[in-house]
């Protein structure tokens, strides 16, 4: 039994075929037609930019991102909980010259 599939954006996909690429896509019966249909997904690369390290921290890193400052803290356990409450006072102080600094350099 032989079935006939129509293919959306034939062009596209068969230009993608000889490139070698592989195609991902939905294989469904229209319900106006009764035809089974295969739609291609469009699948693209979202190009983001990178994060930008602003400063080293003793434990983690302060980075900047187009819209967010991302603070990252990794503090062992072992060090006990007062020690390391007071390692992330500090940090957190250090971050926030780290964010003072940066903004001060791009105004001048």
């Amino acid at each position: 039994m032989k079935k006939y599939i129509d293919i959306k954006e034939a062009s596209e996909l068969l230009d993608s075929i000889v490139r070698g690429k592989r195609v991902e896509g939905v294989l469904f019966k229209d319900k106006y037609t009764g035809q089974l249909t295969f739609k291609a997904y469009n699948r693209q690369s979202r190009a983001r930019r990178c994060d930008r390290l602003v400063r080293h921290l003793e434990h983690g890193w302060v980075k900047e991102s187009v819209e967010r400052y991302k603070v990252y803290e990794s503090i062992p356990k072992c060090l006990g909980v007062p020690r390391v409450l007071t390692t992330l006072e500090r940090e957190v102080k250090e971050a926030q010259c780290a964010i003072i600094d940066e903004a001060l350099d791009f105004e001048i």
